[in-house]
């Protein structure tokens, strides 16, 4: 047997390679995708190694993962429950698209992840594996019986690890685990399954890696402008950047101003609610400046028919499926909706909020001679208005004539 396995060298998968190795006498080839993780990246290939992996790959995908994943979805103003800017929803499609890869070059039979059976994670990765290689044998530990018997919780594995000499972040004192890449940082489980617990207060607020509390930013704002073509930031304060660093760009100057945090319970896909906490500077920002530069160029139905459609794209790509023929589908709709998304965004950042102040287009759908409320003379003519609200009260008089019209 000659697993892939989608390593991160964090608590989970820290235990996983050693344990598979044990337990099945496989060869292992770890695999971390470079997403934006930065400093949480070193080290990896010697720890791998050391755990018993006979190989380990690292793959620099930060571009791929801002250009083909991260900007598509930012397209779509996409936003999971209203609050969750699916950070790490997005990224595992492409950390699990680049394991098949992987798994096709070495030859191996079996692809492995150390996402738990009761979260969304496990999805996306086995909903990708099933989509681009079926044929591959997919092994999830945490959902095999003699795995958690002897895991039943984070506090064996964190003895484990120990026991084994495998460095972990995870410790008693920092009971939660964590998930970055380029797009944010997401903190669940440990202490933060009790929804009453506060991670901001003054003792427990540096949990936080990306971002300054609100009340810890400047005192004074700080503007940026934002360029957009068709949909695709490609400038910040009149420099052109490659998407990836648009976000790294973004993600500093929103985590100076504390903005972009959000704590929520969510959803999750296997039908139980969970509570996470999540950073999303640059993501916040990038979302805001769209926003505004679709609403000056946009058609008002294509809109609306998008924004209908969001909560859709939004929830295949939370539950996984970025490889379906309907968020392809939808997909095709979107980008077509960005033909004429292009214009300037000025905003300021300041504690913690995003503060639209200009926009512009050469595409702008506004015409400040129709919307004026002076006696500016356009091709608008207000005496049509009577017609059309009476074409459109047509069937509220119907009603109240024929049924006595609404209850009062």
């Amino acid at each position: 047997m000659k697993i892939v396995l989608a390593y991160s060298g964090g608590l989970d998968t820290s235990v996983v390679v050693k344990w598979l190795k044990e337990t099945y006498g496989a060869e292992i080839i770890t695999y971390a995708a470079d997403v934006g993780q930065e400093e949480e990246l070193k080290g990896l290939s010697a720890k791998a190694r050391k755990t018993g992996a006979s190989k380990h790959y690292t793959l620099n995908l930060v571009e791929e993962f801002a250009r083909d994943y991260i900007y598509p979805m930012i397209r779509a103003n996409t936003i999971y429950e209203g609050q969750y800017y699916l950070g790490t929803s997005i990224a595992r499609p492409l950390i699990a698209k680049a394991q098949v890869e992987i798994a096709r070059k070495e030859g191996a039979d079996t692809v492995a992840h150390g996402a738990t059976g009761k979260g969304n994670d496990q999805c996306r990765f086995e909903l990708t594996y099933m989509a681009l290689a079926p044929d591959l044998t997919i092994m999830a530990p945490w959902k095999m019986d003699n795995y958690r018997a002897e895991f039943p919780g984070r506090a064996e594995m964190i003895a484990y690890c120990k026991k084994h000499k495998i460095p972990v972040e995870a410790s008693a004192k920092k009971p939660y685990s964590m998930d970055r890449n380029l797009l944010h940082i997401s903190y669940e489980a440990g202490i933060l399954e009790d929804p009453w617990f506060d991670p901001t207060t003054e003792e427990n607020k540096g949990m936080f890696k990306l971002s300054v509390a609100p009340e810890d930013a400047p005192d004074k704002p700080e503007y940026v402008e934002l360029d957009f073509e068709k949909g695709d930031c490609v400038r910040v304060n009149g420099k052109k950047l490659t998407p990836g660093k648009v976000l790294k760009t973004l993600n500093a100057l929103g985590g100076k101003h504390g903005v972009g945090r959000v704590d929520i319970v969510e959803n999750r896909f296997v039908g139980m609610k969970s509570r996470g906490v999540y950073e999303t500077p640059g993501g916040t920002i990038l979302m805001h400046g769209h926003r505004q530069v679709e609403a000056l160029t946009m058609d008002r139905d294509v809109m609306h028919l998008r924004d209908e459609l969001m909560p859709k794209y939004a929830k295949l790509i939370y539950n996984g499926f970025w490889f379906a023929p309907e968020r392809e589908a939808l997909q095709a709709f979107i980008d077509e909706s960005q033909k004429f998304v292009t214009g300037t965004v000025r905003l300021k950042l300041y504690k913690g909020n995003v503060t639209t102040c200009g926009t512009k287009s050469k595409y702008s759908l506004y015409d400040e001679n129709i919307a004026s409320m002076e006696g500016v003379q356009s091709w608008y003519n207000q005496n049509d208005a009577t017609g059309f609200i009476r074409l459109n009260g047509l069937r509220l008089r119907a009603r109240y004539m024929g049924q006595g019209g609404p209850k009062q």
